[in-house]
């Protein structure tokens, strides 16, 4: 495989909601306003990750606030999936730039959900912890694939960015019909949504797992040990 970084870096969204998320996207950006640039919509989508982890904080009291966090999530993911459809359509993209800080904002909305979730007592802080943690693994293993291959892949399993936030949409909304009350399984207190938080993790893990040796399987065939045959 050419080592050299001159191959430009493709994009690939093999999410579930893909399809109709690209025609929403097609739809919605040539109606926008000339004054909703890029870095607008980049700092539109990171103010909605902060209002949504501080509309956690009371939800475990006040249920309501979960509505608040599913307007904040829509609001993020229109600013973070717009901004850079809108860049390239008006033709004033800037492909290393966007790249890098949308990937910086991203990592500190993951950080601010999570820590949200778990401060709001409807999730235990440490599943909470760990499930972002596993994320930033399945985060960090994309930009090495990116490295390697060229191809950044925007999900895994059919899972991404957009497909976790419906995710979490529903789940609000079953907190919201349902607060989880905490069950003592095996000497430890859990709610159906540290369960749920469990599999998450162990999904995450996984995938990681997946991908690293499907990853490395490809790597081999492109570079074959020296002395093989190709």
């Amino acid at each position: 495989m050419p080592a050299d970084r001159e191959i430009p870096l493709t994009r690939s969204n093999q999410g579930w909601l893909s399809v109709p998320e690209q025609w929403l996207i097609a739809w919605i950006v040539p109606r926008l306003p000339r004054w909703m640039a890029p870095d607008f919509l980049t700092a539109l989508g990171f103010v909605a990750s902060v209002a949504a982890c501080v509309a956690y904080l009371p939800a475990a009291g006040n249920p309501a606030w979960l509505w608040v966090v599913n307007a904040a999530l829509v609001v993020n993911w229109f600013g973070d999936s717009l901004d850079g459809a809108v860049a390239r359509r008006r033709g004033i993209e800037r492909p290393r730039y966007g790249f890098f800080l949308d990937q910086s904002i991203d990592v500190l909305s993951q950080f601010l959900f999570a820590i949200g979730l778990g401060l709001s007592g409807l999730v235990r802080m440490d599943v909470a912890a760990i499930g972002l943690a596993t994320y930033l693994m399945m985060t960090a293993q994309s930009l090495l694939r990116a490295e390697v291959s060229r191809t950044f892949h925007l999900a895994s399993a059919g899972f991404g960015l957009t497909e976790v936030r419906c995710l979490f949409l529903a789940l609000n909304a079953a907190f919201y019909l349902k607060p989880p009350v905490p069950l003592d399984i095996a000497g430890t207190s859990l709610g159906y949504g540290d369960m749920l938080g469990i599999v998450w993790i162990a999904a995450n893990l996984g995938l990681y797992v997946a991908g690293m040796i499907g990853q490395l399987g490809q790597l081999t065939r492109d570079e074959p040990p020296a002395g093989k045959d190709h």
